[in-house]
């Protein structure tokens, strides 16, 4: 027979999904408005952001309520890892379709339309003096979009940046390792030094985007080049934003010693997310910097 403590957890009928369902409504709804020009979207995205940001305190503190109570066994533990591993999994496919566009770009579509293979027809008819060089810089429709002035460079704010998430992962290992150890107070601090880079590579981010828009004419109107740019580094930047927001609320539950040496997937999953930023990125800087 299953005894009590071994069968699986079943929250009880909440009100959480329903709230989220009216939050991305109203966010959907506002932002439509807005690229139609029509009413006060602005108001409905952050009256539907507002909702959302309470859905999400009210809904993962009943889970963390649940968590503390001792209400999750090892079944729901399993739940919770494969969840998660699937989450990532998910994120991943997320991002090859961008890096595919990339390469898609760059090995078939570029030499396509500088005239090699079948694509000479193309070349000759529409853009005989189109060059198929990645960054294309010099666009064949230059009067519809706005043309770079430089491909962005890979060294100085790229390579620290690269350096920096590259650190965060160590910082978040050696926080890992004081928690499994039973010691809070390595867990609290090598999670703040986390935070604290994951936030140092936003705003040196937020210096490079100033720096490819206002020197390097690059904007999502720069053709394939300056549109999978801002994509796959927008992307990964917001990315980056959420997982330091994730290791933020864990470093604040680390300081109220909510985790143990012997319970801790919520640090756990947090931290298999920020892993799986720091290489994404690590693709990203070789393939939108390096090549």
């Amino acid at each position: 027979m299953t005894s009590a403590r071994d069968a699986y957890y079943l929250p009880q009928p909440s009100y959480w999904p329903l709230v989220g369902s009216v939050a991305l409504f109203l966010v959907f709804l506002g932002a439509s408005m807005s690229l139609n020009e029509w009413g006060s979207g602005g108001l409905f995205m952050t009256l539907g952001a507002a909702t959302l940001v309470y859905m999400l305190f009210g809904w993962f503190g009943a889970v963390v309520r649940e968590s503390m109570g001792g209400l999750y066994n090892s079944q729901v533990d399993i739940s919770f890892r494969w969840g998660m591993a699937w989450f990532i999994f998910s994120e991943v496919m997320f991002f090859a379709a961008f890096f595919g566009a990339l390469f898609y770009a760059r090995i078939y579509a570029l030499p396509w339309l500088a005239g090699e293979g079948t694509g000479i027809f193309t070349h000759d008819l529409l853009w005989p003096d189109f060059q198929g060089r990645w960054p294309p810089l010099e666009l064949p429709d230059a009067t519809n979009f706005q043309e770079p002035a430089a491909k962005v460079g890979a060294f100085w704010v790229p390579a620290i940046n690269t350096a920096i998430l590259l650190s965060s992962g160590l910082t978040v290992t050696l926080a890992h390792w004081a928690l499994k150890k039973g010691n809070n107070r390595g867990l609290c601090f090598w999670l703040f030094a986390t935070v604290a880079l994951g936030v140092l590579f936003m705003f040196l981010q937020a210096l490079e985007y100033m720096h490819a828009f206002q020197d390097l004419d690059l904007s999502l109107n720069s053709g394939i080049y300056g549109t999978l740019f801002y994509m796959l580094t927008g992307f990964h930047g917001l990315h980056v934003t959420l997982g330091a927001t994730m290791l933020l609320v864990i470093w604040f539950r680390a300081l109220k010693n909510h985790f143990s040496p012997q319970h801790h997937f919520a640090f756990e999953a947090v931290a298999w997310y920020w892993h799986f930023v720091d290489v994404v990125w690590l693709f990203l800087f070789v393939c939108v910097y390096l090549l």
